[in-house]
């Protein structure tokens, strides 16, 4: 068994998943595997970063611990909102303050 203190802001790194580091987010591992692309883990966004447009393979589901982002459908998502995505969705997000985001992903993402 192990613990993450979700307010615990040591021991984040650059986030690198799609092959290069996106300068403004951070991330943690939790329990994610880089070999099946399952696990969980802890987003860091600073404001007015976006993400990477990317289609998903598998589900990706996240909820919002702190903060607010926009999804390029224009829906905005706050502090408690749980958001799922399935296979072959796709979207990006733009952090419109610094936010904290705890995702659970099932499958690998593809740069749109």
């Amino acid at each position: 068994m192990s613990i993450v203190k979700i307010n615990d802001d040591t021991n984040y790194i650059p986030f690198d998943k799609y092959g290069m580091v996106i300068d403004g987010i951070l991330w943690r591992n939790i329990s994610y595997d880089d070999m099946t692309n399952h696990g969980s883990y802890i987003l860091k966004f600073e404001k007015d970063i976006k993400s990477i447009p990317h289609i998903h393979e598998g589900y990706e589901e996240f909820l919002i611990l702190e903060g607010e982002i926009r999804d390029s459908n224009g829906d905005i998502y706050k502090k408690g909102d749980f958001v799922t995505y399935g296979p072959n969705t796709h979207h990006s997000v733009i952090a419109l303050k610094s936010t904290k985001i705890l995702v659970f992903m099932r499958g690998f993402n593809r740069i749109v």
